[in-house]
């Protein structure tokens, strides 16, 4: 045998050989275990704080209007620093997103902006600037301190000079802070372009001796110094011609992979990229407290009367300088054109620089899901309800789906408060078409998310890579989802617990009281004088207090009726659907009428009018023409027409009875009584004393003072009297007798 050992280990040998590394690792296990234990209660117990992973981002958006000036600076400054130490503390990544707005600022003054936000007390917050709009001049200085720069795709950034070559020392200055290299995608020959447009920019591709290539930006002469130095230059691609301005726009700076490092389309799509609370991306105010806060709650069904409300309440707030509004939404649902309005109405506030909350803490179905949506944010408790919006109408006694034209109306106005508010269209339409497919869509270039339909993504070209369905997006069913989901699906933002948590989210300090504006009697006061059995018994009591008026010549039952019309048309100005046309009109009719009556005698084109604009202004002022569903508004119209209808019956047997009754009415007898000899006459008569003076007119002559068809005027014995032909009509200027009077009824004919 050889004296080297056998690579073979006897048996028992290697038995033993196992055994004592099963001991040896039993014996590890035992000494270690505690500890190991002891390191993952310790990591489960740790206070968030020290866990950054799991901490949301911290991030603040500041406006840099023009011109920027001290005051911007230091808002800017203690805003950073305070990022900083939240940052530093608080161990979460923290970001400062500076929207720059076009505009001309002095050089010192951006010079002073752009040092700081390059400087080392701000190693821990990523600043980025946002370009929503072109932006030329010196503002552009800031955006290239900025580590990131973010740029709408039409946007367009550079031209420090605006056309002209920046000062020496300014460039000097600029490529001072570029040298820090805070932004990756920007570099001096990029910033040269810039301020000089002169020079050219070119993109080469050098090939680096080792087999790798690297690509850079360029001035001609940074090329010439290369290929002087034997650089290899495999490519070189012009970005910008020399004699054009230095400007670059968000397409085509990413398409060059230069100056800015991605594009987007709003506020909203900024703070996906990174990943930000929708929050993050309000306006910080340089005052810190907001002072004048409305909070209006808009509860029970959506009606014109609902609406009415609102708009008084959105008025006020308004004209007492709120900046922020907060609506509390609990809302089972109502008229789909009155939702409409008033979502449209919030939205619009954005223009006057006011800000508006939905604050959801129960549900928002339906009507009042559009309204949700035309708030700037919408905050829901967790299991609060959002959605199912299809439209339906009353028909047969039962409720039915609207017709398609209604559901088209619907979804456009839905992807309109979308596209304003920065929603997935998707998601909102097919609140209210319950066959709309909705999907999860991931952008090719940036990996965002977003909710599309089918069309959608196929109409993008490629640009939306289609996912999942929706859970909720189900044929036959429309979406509705709680708190949690609708921020999931970018509806919402993050759930909150209640008011207080609502107020810390808003930046609203915890001890000032929301006060709530509710509906007051005034409203509740409305709300009934705009019912259809109020509206015809105001009608009713005027129409009737007309008649008694020209029965008895008082003044005091004119007077009531004219309080009746002032109330009816108050309640409708109140209730939203009277305005100053309405009430022009009526007027207007009133005239026509009483020239009719007082001094064109008869029944011609001034009575017929007068009665047409006084009956179609009282329709007019208790309904709103959408304009959309033609059946719905006919059968408006017709619902107010039968209440009018209704109360000209009851105002016709009325004064039927009144004619009868009213000479034994012991408080107006002693005004109006049935002439002796006359107890048939179905009409109310005057006083034996009162009608002596024209009896005695019979047989005396006079002349007619206008036409006479049948009625008109005449002088008689001196007197203007109001006269009625007894036959054909009289011309004008015709001699006239008195062939009998009747009561206060005065009957000629032809002399």
């Amino acid at each position: 045998m050889s004296g080297k050992r056998s690579p073979f280990v006897p048996t028992g040998e290697r038995i033993l050989r196992i055994a004592l590394a099963g001991v040896c690792l039993l014996t590890l296990l035992i000494v270690k275990a505690p500890l190991f234990m002891d390191a993952q209660v310790d990591a489960q117990d740790a206070p968030p704080e020290k866990v950054a992973d799991n901490r949301e981002h911290v991030a603040r958006f500041i406006t840099i209007s023009s011109p920027v000036g001290d005051e911007t600076l230091g808002h800017v400054r203690r805003t950073a620093l305070d990022l900083q130490n939240i940052a530093r503390t608080e161990n979460r990544e923290a970001f400062l997103v500076l929207e720059i707005e076009p505009g001309i600022s002095q050089f010192h003054n951006t010079y002073a902006l752009a040092e700081f936000l390059t400087s080392a007390p701000l190693n821990k917050v990523k600043t980025i600037a946002w370009i929503p709009e072109s932006v030329t001049g010196n503002n552009t200085f800031v955006a290239l301190a900025c580590n990131e720069i973010v740029m709408h795709p039409d946007a367009e950034l550079g031209d420090l000079g605006r056309g002209n070559v920046l000062p020496a020392d300014q460039q000097g200055i600029v490529k001072s802070i570029v040298a820090k290299r805070q932004n990756a995608m920007l570099n001096e020959a990029l910033a040269n372009s810039m301020m000089d447009p002169k020079i050219a920019l070119l993109q080469l591709t050098i090939d680096l001796g080792d087999g790798t290539k690297e690509t850079r930006l360029a001035t001609e002469e940074d090329a010439n110094q290369l290929r002087a130095q034997g650089v290899v230059i495999l490519n070189s691609k012009t970005i910008k011609e020399a004699g054009r301005a230095g400007t670059y726009s968000g397409a085509q700076a990413r398409a060059d992979n230069i100056l800015a490092v991605r594009t987007a389309q709003s506020r909203r799509e900024l703070a996906d990229a990174y990943g930000l609370p929708l929050e993050a991306m309000r306006e910080v105010n340089a005052g810190a407290a907001l002072e004048r806060v409305a909070y209006i709650e808009l509860k029970d069904e959506i009606n014109q009367l609902f609406t009415s409300f609102a708009n008084r309440q959105i008025d006020e707030a308004v004209r007492t300088g709120s900046k922020l509004i907060v609506f509390e939404i609990d809302s089972p649902g109502g008229d789909l054109w009155f939702s409409r309005d008033l979502a449209f109405t919030i939205a619009a506030l954005s223009e006057k620089d006011i800000r508006t909350v939905a604050y959801i803490p129960d549900k928002a179905f339906s009507g009042g899901t559009i309204v949700a949506v035309g708030c700037d944010e919408i905050y829901m408790k967790p299991n609060a309800t959002i959605g199912d919006a299809i439209p339906i109408r009353f028909a047969e006694g039962v409720f039915i789906e609207a017709p398609g034209k209604v559901l088209s109306a619907e979804r456009e106005l839905l992807s309109k408060l979308a596209k304003i508010k920065n929603r997935p269209a998707a998601i909102l339409e097919a609140f209210a078409d319950q066959d709309l497919e909705v999907f999860q869509a991931t952008h090719k270039q940036t990996g965002r998310v977003w909710y599309m339909s089918a069309d959608e993504i196929h109409e993008s070209g490629g640009e939306w890579i289609q996912g999942p369905r929706v859970a909720e997006s189900r044929p036959g069913v429309a979406i509705t989802v709680d708190g949690e989901r609708a921020h999931a699906l970018k509806i919402s933002e993050t759930p909150v617990q209640g008011v207080d948590e609502l107020k810390e989210r808003l930046g609203i300090p915890l001890d000032m009281d929301f006060r709530k504006i509710e509906r007051t009697w005034v409203d509740t006061l409305v709300f009934v004088l705009n019912t259809d059995v109020v509206t015809g018994l105001l009608f009713f009591v005027a129409v009737v207090c007309i008649y008694l008026e020209l029965s008895t010549m008082v003044g005091v039952f004119g007077m009531f009726s004219v309080i009746a019309f002032a109330v009816f048309f108050w309640s409708r100005w109140l209730g939203g659907t009277a305005t100053g046309l309405e009430i022009v009109l009526f007027v207007v009719g009133l005239g026509l009428l009483g020239i009719e009556l007082f001094l064109i005698p008869g029944f011609g084109v001034f009575g017929v009018t007068g009665i047409l604009l006084v009956l179609g202004s009282l329709i007019m002022a208790s309904q709103t023409f959408t304009g959309f569903d033609t059946n719905y508004d006919l059968a408006q119209a017709g619902q107010t027409i039968l209440t009018f209808g209704a109360a000209m019956i009851c105002v016709i047997i009325a004064s039927v009875i009144l004619s009868y009754y009213l000479p034994k009415i012991p408080l107006l007898r002693d005004m109006v009584l049935i002439p002796p000899g006359a107890e048939s006459l179905a009409g109310p008569r005057l006083r034996p004393e009162l009608e002596s003076r024209v009896a005695a007119l019979v047989g005396e002559v006079g002349k007619a003072v206008t036409v006479l068809r049948p009625s008109g005027k005449a002088r008689i014995d001196g007197e203007l009297l109001d006269v009625v032909s007894d036959g054909p009509y009289i011309q004008e200027g015709t001699k006239i007798e008195v062939v009998r009077v009747t009561g206060n009824r005065i009957v000629v004919r032809e002399a």
